[in-house]
């Protein structure tokens, strides 16, 4: 058998076990399909026109559905769209439904899936969310797809997949106190365009990546889709095994998949961590890249630490060393991914005070777990932008409207230079704050 990567290893397993290569279409059995809020009902109006209305989903322990996106709102469509969900989740008898208002609600899916044991290695993971690449950290294939294909998986659990070829980007050195792993794809991002892995496999390797804990690797695969990527993914090492087993509730079997050596890449990329600086991107898109220092004074009127992205508790610990002791000059927006990681907040110390005092202590105003303003959503939403002001956040994307306002201007940046921006009103290189 010819020597494949780890993208195409787990297609390969996945589609009879024969030999695969990039631009083959394939069958791929799927097995786990995520929906949330936002495309669940398009695709369940999809899985019912063309399987029938009283259609069973292909293995109910497969389908995983996370409202997260307009959660914490009156509008009535939103309201609507998780009615829906609600509905057919209890005809269904899906028992990976997590509802809003319950003790089961989680928040942001794409942290959800793991902390709920729903990511394994070795796996295929399809959603209706960009960001379902999140979950390469895992070693996994977890790619986002519309809501036709995944009513198509809904009522079969087979997805017509083509095999993406694969780029490697690999880091050397020690990851600087001030680094974080959103400097680390801000910079892929920045120098390979926001089409420069258009339907190709992201593969991050090295000596850096593996030593960054389980949170900041979801981070790197979860902006690969910012740069085109098909797919973003990380060979799973014992910290990943360490984590699925703490995880794996429902104890279901996996078997970790490697590249093979000699391995064909069409693309590859060296950093050496030592050298690399924190990144901003600029408006309007992430790959607007600049290093802080070129941006420092730029003033901002908000703050916006949280997301898929930023919400996870290592941001929260950074983000909160920094900050500790000192005030906020602009609104600042603190917004934990999941119901987890909002425990985390008020549990864990720093100085004898919660993560979350110590943000409240600062001036900061701590939301719900949710999406909230990453995609804008309705007006009332939780630190949305109403108006066009200038905001540096934790989020992943940053085109005309992204978080509300279409004139709002948006710089995406790490948990670090959001929070030392936000102690000084003006876009601020974090080493300021950090010996």
């Amino acid at each position: 058998m010819p020597p494949m990567t780890l993208t195409e290893k787990i297609l390969s397993n996945h589609s009879g076990g024969k030999p695969v290569e990039p631009g083959q279409n394939i069958w791929i059995n799927v097995d786990i399909l995520m929906t949330h809020d936002v495309c669940g009902p398009g695709t369940i109006g999809i899985f019912k026109k063309h399987f029938g209305k009283n259609a069973r989903v292909w293995d109910p322990k497969r389908v995983v559905i996370i409202p997260d996106h307009y959660i914490f709102t009156a509008d009535k469509m939103a309201n609507r769209n998780v009615e829906i969900l609600r509905e057919f989740a209890a005809e269904q008898n899906l028992p990976y439904y997590y509802d809003v208002g319950t003790d089961r609600y989680k928040g942001v899916c794409h942290i959800a899936l793991p902390e709920e044991g729903h990511t394994r290695p070795g796996e295929v993971l399809f959603g209706t969310d960009s960001h379902t690449c999140t979950a390469g950290a895992f070693g996994q294939f977890a790619t986002g797809i519309g809501n036709t294909d995944a009513g198509f998986v809904m009522g079969t659990g087979k997805l017509w997949q083509k095999v993406p070829p694969t780029m490697r980007f690999v880091f050397e050195g020690n990851l600087p106190p001030y680094l974080m792993a959103k400097d680390l794809i801000l910079a892929i991002i920045g120098d390979i365009g926001v089409d420069g892995a258009t339907y190709r496999a992201m593969e991050f390797d090295g000596p850096g990546v593996f030593a960054l804990n389980i949170e900041e690797r979801m981070t790197l695969c979860n902006m690969a889709i910012e740069a085109g990527g098909k797919n973003g993914i990380i060979a799973p090492d014992q910290k990943t095994l360490d984590f699925i087993n703490l995880k794996n509730k429902h104890k279901v079997p996996f078997e970790p998949v490697y590249a093979d050596k000699g391995a064909k890449y069409i693309y590859e990329k060296v950093y050496d961590l030592s050298k690399l600086q924190p990144v901003v991107a600029k408006p309007h898109s992430p790959d607007n890249k600049a290093y802080v220092g070129e941006l420092k004074g730029t003033a901002i009127d908000r703050a916006y630490i949280g997301s898929c992205t930023g919400g996870k508790m290592t941001d929260f610990r950074a983000a909160a060393k920094l900050i500790s002791g000192h005030q906020v000059k602009v609104d600042t927006f603190v917004v934990p991914a999941t119901s987890e990681v909002a425990k985390g907040l008020k549990t864990e110390t720093l100085n004898g005070k919660s993560l979350e005092q110590v943000f409240l202590d600062a001036g900061a105003k701590m939301g719900m777990p949710s999406c909230a303003a990453c995609l804008g959503g309705p007006s009332d939403t939780f630190g949305r932008l109403n108006q066009a002001i200038r905001c540096i956040s934790t989020t992943n994307r940053n085109f005309p409207g992204r978080m509300g306002h279409k004139e709002a201007e948006v710089f995406l940046a790490s948990p670090l230079t959001v929070a030392a921006s936000a102690l000084t009103g003006t876009i601020t290189d974090p080493r300021e704050y950090i010996s």
